[in-house]
């Protein structure tokens, strides 16, 4: 792929309905860097389906001279991306419609805790992100003013892995992969991995965690008795 960069080209990547076009800037041991004349992509490689030269441009595409993120050096990778992300406004995408936009407060393992205006905490697994877009170091999401929005430090502990965060939310009211599906909404009986227990609704789910992409609490909110503990 390095003799593709500077040049424009064609990627799909798992999740995408449509293929992305545009300069490829970065080629890292495990990442990306993608402009496509509005943003920068980060797309971790582990989801590249096909990346060629795009012999149909219409139009040349110059990108910026400076990247949102230090990451022009050969060593560059998806975690040290994360790294330099850390309390950027940046739109995460996972996968669907599940496009999230906020920040990210803790880097762990495997996982990432991130703080969005509309579902407060979610944990995210790293292997389930299909790309990162930083935005301007002055904009805020939905255009809030900062003191309407503001990150607040946590009051709790993070689990190493995925797993055993998964592990440390038994009994509590979950929701998995943003509610896509009723069945991934309820009361986390138990997270014995691979396996979850699920009381939903209507029944039980039993799920495999390594399908689970995003967790948030919906009872965590400012002011309630759960809801000191926040980013």
């Amino acid at each position: 792929m390095t003799m593709l960069i500077d040049k424009q080209v064609e990627l799909s990547f798992s999740g995408i309905q449509q293929p992305l076009k545009g300069v490829l800037l970065e080629v890292g041991s495990d990442l990306i860097v993608i402009f496509n004349e509005f943003h920068f992509y980060y797309i971790p490689i582990i989801h590249l389906q096909y990346l060629k030269l795009d012999t149909y441009a219409t139009s040349t595409i110059d990108p910026p001279t400076e990247y949102p993120f230090d990451l022009q050096s050969p060593s560059i990778s998806y975690r040290k991306m994360l790294m330099s992300a850390k309390g950027m406004f940046v739109e995460i995408y996972i996968t669907g419609n599940q496009s999230i936009h906020g920040y990210l407060t803790h880097i762990m393992n495997d996982y990432f805790a991130f703080h969005s205006p509309v579902f407060h905490t979610i944990f995210i697994s790293m292997k389930h992100v299909k790309y990162v877009i930083p935005y301007h170091p002055n904009t805020t999401p939905y255009s809030m003013q900062m003191e309407n929005f503001l990150v607040q430090p946590s009051q709790v502990t993070f689990s190493r892995t995925f797993d055993q965060q998964l592990k440390k939310l038994e009994s509590q009211f979950v929701v998995l992969d943003l509610g896509e599906n009723p069945s991934k909404i309820g009361v986390l009986h138990s997270a014995d991995h691979p396996f979850l227990e699920l009381h939903t609704a209507t029944g039980k789910s039993i799920l495999h965690s390594e399908h689970v992409k995003t967790i948030h609490l919906p009872s965590v909110r400012r002011g309630d008795s759960y809801g000191s503990r926040t980013f």
